[in-house]
């Protein structure tokens, strides 16, 4: 009797001591950086899976739609970050059909019921400020006018960086030395019109061979002026404008985006080591709330390549939240987030493909694949809010 009793105990004990080990198991499996808290400057972030900003086309005559509501409440979870669309700032400020814009009345009014549904799903939300400079043909500029940059140089091949586009985009005009003050206050207006449609701060657009990248990077920009030439020079009209963003709306509603490794839309620089390392120390001199790099082993738009380049010095000179994209998969973030390397991770491709990556990075679930042929049509629902959700798990 008492054996039976002494093993029945043991068997209890063992038991609770087998249960404990599974639960330590199950605790030790739930530990995935990509999904601990953050806080970024004020804003509570639940995990470190960021919306990258992506081109979608869906915009009509540059004005924001109705479908972009469902597209991005969709991919908006309580504590997440997203980053909008790169946005025009002004009527000169467009490359491509069917993007939004964020100078007029109308797209901040379209803009307000976006942005709401994305509050109601208890996410944080960016607009991204842009400028395509040279980017652009004459039929998206004013009149018919030449596109700006800080060079009359023409664009040689396109962000994929795989083809000849001698016949696609037109001959910039150089920007006049005294005109980079209207630029500048361009960007402004634009991040004032941002906070009034209801976002909690803007990115500025300072990478992929955009018109601020256009100023940065050696191999575009071929001033004589205060704005070209040396490296400070070269950063002079970028820095200008976050300033001038931050002084109005806050620099903690502010971060930019960067890519100095990039060669997107023809547009890289000798030494881009210096220029990440300048740029990111000034930054952090303005105190802005994030910097946003895109991986150096990201040359082009859509294929990953080796590199000796690295973000480590960007990373040790910025203070602030130092965001990363390029490539990522799920193993890749949680690396780069257990190891300092980055305190969030943006996601493209994947994030357009699976609203719910969230759910499907917590599960480790299948993924769906993005149909890239679906990236850049004007359809208001086919490859943008069609993508299915992980139904069961």
């Amino acid at each position: 009797m008492r054996k039976t009793l002494m093993e029945g105990v043991s068997g209890r004990i063992a038991e609770m001591m087998s249960m404990k080990e599974e639960s330590k198991k199950v605790d030790e499996r739930e530990v995935i950086p990509l999904l601990t808290p953050y806080k970024m400057g004020n804003f509570n972030l639940s995990h470190r899976i960021v919306l990258a900003p992506l081109s979608r086309s869906r915009s009509y005559n540059f004005v924001p739609q109705p479908h972009a509501v469902l597209y991005y409440s969709q991919r908006a979870t309580k504590g997440g970050f997203l980053i909008g669309e790169a946005s025009g700032v002004s009527i000169t400020a467009q490359g491509y059909p069917n993007t939004p814009g964020i100078w007029t009345r109308e797209q901040v009014e379209a803009w307000k019921p976006i942005v709401s549904a994305v509050h109601e799903k208890g996410a944080i939300f960016f607009c991204q400020l842009w400028h395509a400079g040279r980017v652009s043909s004459c039929e998206y500029q004013p009149d018919g006018e030449a596109p700006i940059s800080s060079t009359d140089k023409r664009l040689r091949k396109d962000i994929a960086n795989n083809k000849a586009t001698a016949d696609r985009y037109a001959t910039p005009r150089r920007v006049r030395t005294d005109e980079v003050p209207n630029l500048v206050n361009d960007f402004v207006i634009a991040a004032k019109n941002a906070i009034e449609a209801g976002f909690d701060g803007v990115e500025i657009h300072g990478a992929n061979g955009y018109l601020l990248d256009q100023f940065l990077k050696d191999e575009v920009n071929d001033r004589d002026d205060e704005y070209g030439g040396s490296l400070e020079n070269r950063c002079r009209f970028p820095l200008l404008v976050v300033k001038a963003v931050a002084d109005e709306i806050g620099a903690d509603k502010v971060g930019i985006r960067l890519s100095p490794f990039a060669d997107y839309n023809d547009c890289g620089d000798s030494e881009p080591q210096a220029l990440g390392r300048y740029m990111a120390e000034s930054l952090n001199e303005m105190d802005i709330l994030y910097i946003h790099l895109i991986e150096p082993r990201m040359v082009t738009q859509f294929q990953k390549f080796d590199t000796n380049w690295s973000l480590t010095p960007m990373r040790e000179a910025f203070k602030g939240t130092f965001i990363v994209a390029g490539g990522y998969d799920r193993s890749e973030g949680n690396q780069a987030i257990s190891t300092a390397a980055a305190d969030l991770v943006a996601y493209g491709r994947l994030f357009l493909a699976n609203p719910d990556l969230l759910t499907r990075f917590e599960v480790d679930a299948e993924l769906n694949q993005p149909d890239a042929t679906t990236f850049y049509t004007h359809h208001p629902v086919l490859g943008y809010t069609d993508y299915p959700f992980l139904h069961h798990i």
